[in-house]
């Protein structure tokens, strides 16, 4: 995250927790604590990283994208 006052500052993580929400917890019921956490692994770890096409990464996840640009050296 940037620093303090940036307009961008928690642009990733509000966009995040919005999708998050509207496309996996909205429609779903917990009884344990355990169980959400469990759900919330399944859904960053298997899901948004490996699945779900990112729009900014070209529309690919980002675990595809890293692949990809493995032997690239950024600035």
């Amino acid at each position: 995250m940037s620093k303090s006052g940036c307009p961008y500052d928690n642009s990733a993580m509000e966009s995040f927790f919005a999708s998050l929400k509207k496309e996996y917890f909205s429609r779903r019921e917990y009884a344990t604590i355990e169980a959400v956490e469990k759900d919330l692994y399944y859904y960053i770890e298997i899901f948004y990283n490996r699945k779900r096409l990112h729009s900014t990464l070209g529309y690919m996840s980002p675990v595809a994208y890293r692949i990809k640009n493995a032997g690239k050296k950024s600035a």
